[in-house]
């Protein structure tokens, strides 16, 4: 099953010429059904366009085969071809990106819990090309704390006591494809726990609300649901068995965090590909934008360098997904924390980088920055994956004696010789580590504001060993992209031991536990000194990457 098990060990998903033919069909949709004026009108109008997106599922272009696995009609895609065709989508539209991702969402379930007469049918219909999906967990009380569940189901038997079915009563809030979606999978209470349904459009009892109208992806439909004693047959239970249905879920928050990392690197570099050739013809003060540093180094580079850093990551976890049966939940909330904050900063930088004509609907990147705020807020808020990384790293840091970062820190310093900056990303692995340390002994976990500090300098150093280690990897194949992506990983590495050593001095003195002596000696441990000097030389290389990326 592509993205989700392995049975051989073999990786997972399509040949590197095989998705390329599919990354191709995307862009050509540019051309033909998503033009920059038809995507532009969408959004005006908050049109959802129903026809484009089902021709897009139709058997000329069938793009939804890539996730269905082959046997039930799909292309058997994995997390990494998943990922690419996400991304390319969300350079063209994030809101049409949505509406697909939403279809894919709505399989999951099913994927990871149906059987196979389940899989046989819905799957297969998904794969025939005319059916449009949902995904219908979030309710009004009920966002990411899914444990406040309140639509339920209770159980329909007949004269023998057999359940044959489930009568399912109400809401559901912000379902993506709600209002046009030819089934949803849905979560509902049922006495065993929370479980899984397949409820098909038409049914008696359901209805979709009017759309909302929203700040950003304004041509994706949110809607909410009502549901009033509507049934649903047993078959219709995924999996067969009631009370699965989050373990279902957590099964896939790995993977399906991964792709809203993806969706936001999209839209985020999109932006970035209008602000690139602009500065180059713009002409301000004699000479052109692409040519002041004001333009480059603070507006276009640190993006640039967050964004490739967070590119590395998500490629590399994807790999990972492909490759093992692993479900590196933990994993996917750091790329979407790190991926979905650093595009929603790129698009809010790359208006002001085009001064009044970023401001102006005609240039499109306003739209991106609306866009892009909603992949830092659904699928987990940034703040609960804050929650999910510094909760499980602490634990891992405990139960394995501090060894997960020390390990990272030694990893980057076998990498020194690339000259990539990883001895910055192994100082700052070591520092994190005695900071979870400190924070443990001190009994701040409590602490929400501390333990959120703790997940950015988790983020960094993680993503940044990621970069580390394909800059490494592009010099020994002596690839084409290896100085750029060295000297990228350099400016991050930099940026990640300012942050960490802010952060570590922010949670010291911050709590208010410790004399000026404690603090120093806790910060020489720290190497601190070390650690802000992580800027040396950055403005040469962010003048490199200038002329890199500006040509």
């Amino acid at each position: 099953m592509a993205g989700f098990e392995s049975e051989t060990g073999a990786i997972r998903g399509l040949d590197d010429e095989s998705r390329e033919i599919v990354l191709e069909t995307v862009r050509q949709l540019r051309k033909r059904l998503l033009t920059r004026e038809k995507v532009l009108e969408f959004d005006r109008k908050e049109i959802f366009p129903e026809e484009t997106i089902r021709e897009i599922l139709g058997p000329d272009i069938g793009l939804q085969l890539l996730f269905i696995p082959e046997e039930y009609g799909g292309m058997g895609g994995g997390a990494r071809d998943c990922c690419a065709v996400t991304r390319e989508m969300s350079k063209i539209c994030l809101g049409i990106g949505t509406a697909f991702f939403a279809i894919q969402l709505g399989a999951d379930p099913l994927l990871v819990g149906g059987t196979e007469a389940q899989k046989e049918k819905w799957l297969g219909a998904i794969a025939e090309g005319d059916t449009i999906v949902g995904y219908a967990v979030t309710e009004p009380g009920a966002g990411s704390n899914v444990a406040a569940l309140k639509t339920k189901a209770e159980p329909v038997r007949n004269d023998s006591g057999e359940t044959i079915g489930y009568k399912i009563n109400g809401n559901k809030q912000f379902i993506s494809n709600g209002g046009y979606a030819d089934f949803v999978t849905l979560l509902a209470k049922t006495p065993e726990g929370p479980s899984f349904f397949v409820v098909e459009k038409g049914t008696e009892g359901y209805a979709p609300g009017k759309s909302e109208e929203k700040h950003g992806i304004r041509s994706s439909n949110t809607s909410a649901l009502s549901l009033a004693n509507l049934f649903v047959p047993a078959e219709n239970l995924i999996g067969g068995v009631p009370g699965k249905g989050l373990k279902q879920a957590n099964k896939v928050f790995g993977y399906t965090r991964l792709m809203v990392a993806s969706m936001a690197l999209g839209a985020a570099q999109a932006a970035l590909n209008i602000a690139i050739p602009y500065a180059k013809d713009r002409v301000q003060f004699g000479s052109p934008l692409s040519e002041k540093q004001g333009y480059t180094h603070k507006l276009i580079v640190p993006n640039a360098v967050r964004l490739a850093a967070a590119s590395a990551y998500v490629d590399e976890i994807a790999l990972r997904l492909d490759s093992t049966d692993e479900e590196l939940q933990v994993e996917g909330s750091i790329a979407k924390l790190f991926a979905t904050e650093a595009a929603n900063q790129a698009a809010d930088d790359v208006i002001q980088a085009l001064g009044g004509y970023g401001y102006i609907c005609e240039f499109e990147v306003e739209k991106i920055k609306r866009d892009v705020k909603i992949t830092c807020i659904y699928e987990g808020t940034s703040e609960i994956q804050q929650n999910i990384i510094s909760t499980f790293r602490w634990k891992k840091t405990r139960k394995t004696k501090g060894a997960y970062y020390k390990d990272i820190a030694s990893e980057m310093a076998s990498l020194e010789t690339c000259d990539a900056g990883s001895q910055f990303c192994g100082l700052a692995a070591s520092a994190l580590n005695e900071t979870i340390i400190w924070v443990n002994d001190q009994k701040l976990t409590r602490q929400q504001y501390v333990m959120f500090m703790l997940a950015d300098m988790m983020a960094y150093v993680e993503v940044g060993a990621s970069l580390a280690r394909k800059a490494a990897s592009l010099t020994e194949t002596g690839s084409p992209e290896a100085e750029k992506i060295r000297t990228m990983s350099r400016i991050f590495a930099g940026e990640s031991a300012q942050l960490v050593a802010q952060h570590a001095l922010r949670i010291i003195r911050g709590s208010g536990l410790s004399d000026e002596k404690v603090v120093s000696e806790f910060m020489e441990t720290l190497s601190f000194h070390e650690l802000i000097s992580g800027c040396q030389n950055v403005i040469h290389d962010m003048d490199r990457v200038a002329d890199m990326l500006f040509a």
